[in-house]
């Protein structure tokens, strides 16, 4: 076993019982005693800022790790068993607050209507947004897009055929096509670098609340789960559907934000690819599992709902604090006013 090294995130501060334990372990072998580990069937909290950051911690494993922690503990058998049940828990508060599922068709056709007066954060952010607010918002996403593609990757090998070729034809323009400077998560990189903020990956773990965490952390528990590959296939189909659109506002908002060309590079990037990933994902990802596996529809289905809720919860909770002149995040940045929530 080696202990991970270089440019890596630190180990965040916890925010309750669960995430102190887990961080204590992860750094120094603490035994985790006394911790009220969660009931496998406890759905109550599967929101609250402790449960979304220990699982968050469980899932970095799989992907980069964190300064001084072993890498050992990726496979390490009790910390996969608290991995299992934080998973219960948050999976069981998802299903509860979505009730019934609607059928697949139904959720992607409303996908493609645009509401004529939308109250998202991008509209938000273009028709008032303030400078101090841009920021903000990257921090928010940087957990998601300094690893993008990364949980969705995880798909290729559970496909075959015409649905796994499509997925991979999506995965090589998120990738950047062959080249380093095109590589998605390199251009929000730079994007954080144009508006002031550290490019460092996982550096404001502790800035980002449970409901950013929650975003990232519903991607990565589908793509961990080979039972889960529908899953993240309507998650997928979730952000490229409806990504171009929103990233247009982005770049308008931005600019109009002071945002240099590298503020925009991103999401302008966003505005011509998702509109033909938007095709290949309904017709050759989706269209072509159902025909090779008729049982993934519902949880394609399911998916798609999760992943609107998590991003509908997300947007909520980013427009009510600006809108009381707070800032979103748990730990604020420089230059934002008011405490944080």
């Amino acid at each position: 076993m080696g202990i991970a090294t270089g440019p890596l995130p630190q180990l965040p501060g916890p925010r309750g019982p669960l995430s102190a334990a887990l961080t204590g372990l992860l750094r120094d072998g603490a035994p985790m005693t006394g911790v009220p580990v969660p009931r496998e069937d406890d759905a109550a909290t599967g929101w609250d800022e402790d449960t979304q950051l220990a699982l968050y911690l469980c899932y970095e494993l799989h992907y980069r790790g964190f300064a001084g922690v072993d890498d050992g503990w990726e496979w390490d058998p009790g910390l996969l068993g608290l991995r299992h049940r934080l998973e219960t828990r948050f999976l069981g508060a998802v299903r509860a607050e979505i009730g019934t599922v609607p059928p697949l068709a139904e959720q992607l056709d409303a996908l493609l209507v645009e509401p004529a007066d939308g109250d998202g954060v991008s509209h938000l952010l273009l028709r008032e947004g303030r400078r101090w607010q841009a920021p903000e918002y990257l921090v928010h996403r940087s957990v998601y897009h300094l690893k993008e593609a990364d949980p969705q990757a995880w798909v290729i090998p559970r496909l075959h055929g015409a649905a796994q070729a499509a997925v991979v034809a999506i995965e090589f323009d998120e990738y950047g096509a062959g080249r380093a400077e095109r590589v998605h998560s390199r251009l929000f990189a730079d994007m954080m670098a144009d508006f002031g903020l550290d490019t460092g990956y996982g550096h404001y773990l502790d800035a980002v609340p449970a409901p950013a965490l929650a975003v990232v952390n519903l991607m990565s528990l589908f793509a961990l789960h080979r039972r889960h590959r529908g899953a993240l296939v309507g998650q997928f189909a979730g952000v490229e559907i409806t990504s171009s659109p929103g990233s247009a506002r982005l770049v308008e908002a931005f600019e109009r934000l002071g945002a240099g060309p590298t503020g925009t590079a991103f999401y302008r990037e966003h505005v011509e690819a998702d509109a033909v990933h938007e095709q290949l994902v309904r017709h050759g990802v989706i269209e072509a599992l159902i025909r090779d596996e008729p049982h993934t529809e519902q949880d394609i289905a399911f998916g798609l709902a999760a992943a609107s809720l998590v991003e509908e919860r997300l947007a909520r909770h980013l427009v009510s604090s600006w809108r009381r002149q707070r800032s979103s995040l748990y730990s604020p940045l420089g230059g934002a006013p008011g405490l944080s929530p």
